[in-house]
Protein backbone atom coordinates (compact mmCIF):
# COMPACT_ATOMS: atom_id res chain seq x y z
CA UNK A 1 0.00 0.00 0.00
CA UNK A 2 2.86 2.34 0.88
CA UNK A 3 4.59 1.48 -2.31
CA UNK A 4 1.37 2.31 -4.18
CA UNK A 5 0.61 5.52 -2.43
CA UNK A 6 4.42 6.81 -3.40
CA UNK A 7 4.31 5.57 -6.80
CA UNK A 8 1.03 8.30 -6.93
CA UNK A 9 2.72 10.82 -4.98
CA UNK A 10 5.76 10.23 -7.42
CA UNK A 11 3.77 10.13 -11.01
CA UNK A 12 1.49 13.90 -9.61
CA UNK A 13 4.68 15.59 -8.54
CA UNK A 14 6.26 14.80 -11.86
CA UNK A 15 3.17 15.70 -13.48
CA UNK A 16 3.04 19.05 -11.53
CA UNK A 17 6.68 19.79 -12.64
CA UNK A 18 6.16 19.83 -16.22
CA UNK A 19 3.17 21.71 -15.73
CA UNK A 20 5.40 24.41 -14.11
CA UNK A 21 7.71 24.42 -16.45
CA UNK A 22 6.16 23.99 -19.60
CA UNK A 23 3.77 26.25 -21.11
CA UNK A 24 1.62 26.43 -24.62
CA UNK A 25 2.45 29.75 -25.95
CA UNK A 26 1.14 31.07 -28.84
CA UNK A 27 2.26 33.65 -31.35
CA UNK A 28 2.09 34.93 -34.83
CA UNK A 29 4.27 34.68 -38.05
CA UNK A 30 4.16 37.71 -40.60
CA UNK A 31 5.82 38.92 -43.63
CA UNK A 32 5.75 42.17 -44.75
CA UNK A 33 2.81 42.97 -41.85
CA UNK A 34 0.99 40.09 -44.00
CA UNK A 35 0.28 36.81 -41.99
CA UNK A 36 2.13 33.96 -43.05
CA UNK A 37 0.40 30.75 -43.54
CA UNK A 38 2.00 27.46 -43.91
CA UNK A 39 5.04 28.17 -41.77
CA UNK A 40 6.39 25.19 -40.25
CA UNK A 41 7.37 26.16 -36.08
CA UNK A 42 9.95 23.98 -34.48
CA UNK A 43 11.10 23.18 -31.36
CA UNK A 44 14.34 21.97 -31.69
CA UNK A 45 15.05 21.49 -28.28
CA UNK A 46 11.86 19.39 -27.28
CA UNK A 47 11.99 17.64 -30.88
CA UNK A 48 8.32 19.03 -31.62
CA UNK A 49 6.49 21.30 -34.22
CA UNK A 50 3.17 23.11 -35.73
CA UNK A 51 2.27 24.72 -38.75
CA UNK A 52 0.74 28.22 -38.87
CA UNK A 53 -3.13 28.97 -39.78
CA UNK A 54 -4.19 30.96 -42.65
CA UNK A 55 -4.08 34.07 -40.16
CA UNK A 56 -0.46 33.21 -39.42
CA UNK A 57 -1.43 31.75 -36.10
CA UNK A 58 0.12 29.20 -34.39
CA UNK A 59 0.76 27.54 -30.61
CA UNK A 60 3.27 25.27 -29.43
CA UNK A 61 4.73 24.15 -25.97
CA UNK A 62 7.95 25.17 -24.59
CA UNK A 63 10.10 25.87 -22.15
CA UNK A 64 12.55 28.71 -20.66
CA UNK A 65 15.65 28.58 -23.39
CA UNK A 66 13.90 26.41 -26.08
CA UNK A 67 15.16 27.12 -29.42
CA UNK A 68 12.37 28.11 -32.08
CA UNK A 69 12.78 27.38 -35.62
CA UNK A 70 10.57 29.22 -38.54
CA UNK A 71 10.53 27.44 -41.87
CA UNK A 72 8.67 28.57 -44.85
CA UNK A 73 10.02 27.79 -48.47
CA UNK A 74 9.76 31.58 -49.64
CA UNK A 75 11.20 33.14 -46.73
CA UNK A 76 14.92 32.57 -45.09
CA UNK A 77 14.81 30.61 -42.05
CA UNK A 78 14.19 32.33 -38.29
CA UNK A 79 15.22 31.20 -34.61
CA UNK A 80 14.29 32.81 -31.75
CA UNK A 81 15.40 31.80 -28.08
CA UNK A 82 12.46 31.30 -25.97
CA UNK A 83 12.84 33.55 -22.72
CA UNK A 84 10.22 33.55 -19.57
CA UNK A 85 9.31 37.06 -20.89
CA UNK A 86 8.55 35.52 -23.75
CA UNK A 87 6.26 32.93 -22.07
CA UNK A 88 4.52 35.54 -19.61
CA UNK A 89 3.47 37.61 -21.97
CA UNK A 90 2.31 34.94 -24.25
CA UNK A 91 1.77 36.64 -27.67
CA UNK A 92 5.09 36.29 -29.91
CA UNK A 93 5.39 38.01 -33.20
CA UNK A 94 8.14 36.63 -35.55
CA UNK A 95 8.64 38.45 -38.54
CA UNK A 96 10.31 36.38 -41.61
CA UNK A 97 12.23 37.98 -44.45
CA UNK A 98 11.53 37.08 -48.15
CA UNK A 99 13.97 35.29 -50.47
CA UNK A 100 15.51 37.37 -53.50
CA UNK A 101 13.18 36.36 -56.00
CA UNK A 102 15.07 33.76 -58.47
CA UNK A 103 13.86 34.20 -62.28
CA UNK A 104 12.33 30.81 -64.03
CA UNK A 105 14.36 29.60 -66.96
CA UNK A 106 13.43 32.38 -70.08
CA UNK A 107 13.55 30.56 -73.54
CA UNK A 108 14.40 33.10 -76.26
CA UNK A 109 13.15 32.41 -79.75
CA UNK A 110 14.83 34.78 -82.96
CA UNK A 111 15.18 33.91 -85.59
CA UNK A 112 17.49 31.38 -87.37
CA UNK A 113 20.46 32.43 -89.38
CA UNK A 114 21.89 30.07 -91.85
CA UNK A 115 25.59 30.10 -90.44
CA UNK A 116 28.45 31.06 -92.95
CA UNK A 117 30.52 27.68 -93.36
CA UNK A 118 33.94 27.50 -94.90
CA UNK A 119 35.81 24.31 -95.16
CA UNK A 120 39.57 23.84 -94.56
CA UNK A 121 39.17 22.67 -98.00
CA UNK A 122 37.71 26.08 -99.04
CA UNK A 123 40.87 27.92 -97.93
CA UNK A 124 42.97 25.51 -99.69
CA UNK A 125 41.68 26.83 -102.60
CA UNK A 126 41.58 30.32 -102.32
CA UNK A 127 45.22 29.62 -101.16
CA UNK A 128 46.62 28.09 -104.33
CA UNK A 129 44.06 30.54 -106.36
CA UNK A 130 46.25 33.29 -104.46
CA UNK A 131 49.58 31.14 -105.48
CA UNK A 132 48.45 31.21 -109.36
CA UNK A 133 48.12 34.99 -109.37
CA UNK A 134 51.58 35.77 -107.66
CA UNK A 135 53.15 38.00 -109.35
CA UNK A 136 56.63 37.12 -107.54
CA UNK A 137 55.92 33.64 -108.16
CA UNK A 138 56.12 33.82 -112.01
CA UNK A 139 57.80 37.31 -112.82
CA UNK A 140 60.23 37.79 -110.24
CA UNK A 141 58.30 41.44 -109.26
CA UNK A 142 57.97 41.97 -105.50
CA UNK A 143 53.74 42.50 -105.20
CA UNK A 144 54.26 43.13 -101.11
CA UNK A 145 52.70 39.59 -99.88
CA UNK A 146 54.53 37.05 -98.00
CA UNK A 147 54.95 34.11 -100.12
CA UNK A 148 55.07 30.84 -98.22
CA UNK A 149 53.85 32.34 -95.14
CA UNK A 150 51.75 31.03 -92.01
CA UNK A 151 48.17 30.05 -92.21
CA UNK A 152 47.18 32.55 -89.26
CA UNK A 153 43.59 31.32 -90.52
CA UNK A 154 44.26 27.41 -89.41
CA UNK A 155 46.12 28.68 -86.31
CA UNK A 156 43.97 31.12 -85.34
CA UNK A 157 41.21 28.41 -85.55
CA UNK A 158 43.16 25.93 -83.40
CA UNK A 159 44.06 28.83 -80.89
CA UNK A 160 40.47 29.85 -80.64
CA UNK A 161 39.50 26.18 -79.53
CA UNK A 162 41.86 25.57 -77.20
CA UNK A 163 41.04 28.81 -75.18
CA UNK A 164 37.64 28.02 -75.74
CA UNK A 165 37.50 24.29 -74.10
CA UNK A 166 39.75 26.07 -71.05
CA UNK A 167 37.03 29.00 -70.30
CA UNK A 168 34.70 25.95 -70.29
CA UNK A 169 36.67 24.00 -68.00
CA UNK A 170 37.15 27.19 -65.63
CA UNK A 171 33.90 28.04 -65.79
CA UNK A 172 32.28 24.66 -64.68
CA UNK A 173 35.10 24.34 -62.05
CA UNK A 174 33.63 28.14 -60.74
CA UNK A 175 29.95 26.98 -60.77
CA UNK A 176 31.02 23.88 -58.56
CA UNK A 177 33.05 25.58 -56.27
CA UNK A 178 30.37 28.29 -55.69
CA UNK A 179 27.62 25.90 -55.00
CA UNK A 180 27.73 25.82 -51.35
CA UNK A 181 28.37 29.74 -50.87
CA UNK A 182 25.12 29.64 -53.32
CA UNK A 183 23.33 27.75 -51.13
CA UNK A 184 24.05 29.39 -47.77
CA UNK A 185 23.35 32.56 -49.41
CA UNK A 186 20.16 31.24 -50.75
CA UNK A 187 18.86 29.46 -47.29
CA UNK A 188 20.92 31.47 -44.30
CA UNK A 189 19.42 34.91 -43.13
CA UNK A 190 22.56 37.17 -42.28
CA UNK A 191 21.61 37.43 -38.83
CA UNK A 192 22.75 34.47 -38.34
CA UNK A 193 26.19 35.04 -38.31
CA UNK A 194 26.16 37.83 -36.65
CA UNK A 195 23.59 36.91 -34.22
CA UNK A 196 23.99 33.11 -33.60
CA UNK A 197 27.61 31.95 -34.62
CA UNK A 198 28.78 36.09 -33.20
CA UNK A 199 30.83 36.22 -36.08
CA UNK A 200 32.28 40.03 -36.80
CA UNK A 201 30.51 41.19 -39.91
CA UNK A 202 33.63 41.07 -41.69
CA UNK A 203 34.44 37.85 -40.93
CA UNK A 204 31.36 36.32 -42.41
CA UNK A 205 32.78 35.33 -45.86
CA UNK A 206 35.81 34.17 -44.68
CA UNK A 207 34.15 31.86 -42.72
CA UNK A 208 31.91 30.51 -45.50
CA UNK A 209 35.06 30.28 -47.33
CA UNK A 210 36.34 28.37 -44.05
CA UNK A 211 33.09 26.17 -44.24
CA UNK A 212 33.53 25.42 -48.34
CA UNK A 213 36.79 23.90 -47.64
CA UNK A 214 35.69 21.01 -45.78
CA UNK A 215 34.58 18.32 -48.49
CA UNK A 216 31.19 18.02 -45.80
CA UNK A 217 30.13 21.00 -47.71
CA UNK A 218 29.28 18.81 -50.52
CA UNK A 219 27.01 16.72 -49.17
CA UNK A 220 25.02 19.49 -47.90
CA UNK A 221 24.44 20.64 -51.81
CA UNK A 222 23.16 16.92 -52.33
CA UNK A 223 21.28 16.60 -49.36
CA UNK A 224 19.75 20.28 -49.37
CA UNK A 225 18.39 20.46 -45.43
CA UNK A 226 18.22 23.67 -43.70
CA UNK A 227 18.35 21.96 -40.12
CA UNK A 228 21.85 19.99 -41.25
CA UNK A 229 23.40 22.77 -42.86
CA UNK A 230 22.41 24.81 -39.42
CA UNK A 231 24.28 21.92 -37.34
CA UNK A 232 27.27 21.67 -39.89
CA UNK A 233 27.59 25.50 -39.21
CA UNK A 234 27.32 25.66 -35.64
CA UNK A 235 30.12 22.75 -35.84
CA UNK A 236 32.51 24.97 -38.23
CA UNK A 237 31.90 27.70 -35.85
CA UNK A 238 33.84 26.35 -32.86
CA UNK A 239 36.56 24.95 -35.20
CA UNK A 240 36.76 28.84 -36.66
CA UNK A 241 37.18 30.07 -33.68
CA UNK A 242 39.95 27.60 -32.15
CA UNK A 243 42.00 28.54 -35.74
CA UNK A 244 41.54 32.06 -35.00
CA UNK A 245 42.65 31.80 -31.58
CA UNK A 246 45.78 29.50 -32.50
CA UNK A 247 46.54 32.06 -35.07
CA UNK A 248 46.76 34.85 -32.51
CA UNK A 249 48.87 32.99 -29.77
Amino acid sequence: MKVKLLTIISFLTYQLSISQTEKLIQGKVLSNNFPLKKVEVINKTAKTSTTTDYLGDFSILVRPKDSLLFFHKNHFFTRLKISQDNIDKNNIIVNMIPRPEELDEVIVTNMKLEPFKISQQDLDKVKFEKDAASLQKYTGVYDGTIPNGMDFSRMGKGVFNLFKNDKKEELKKKTEDSSFKKLVAASIPYSFFTNDLKLKPEEKDLFIDFCDADPRSKNLIENNNILTTMDFLYAKNEMFKKVKAETKN
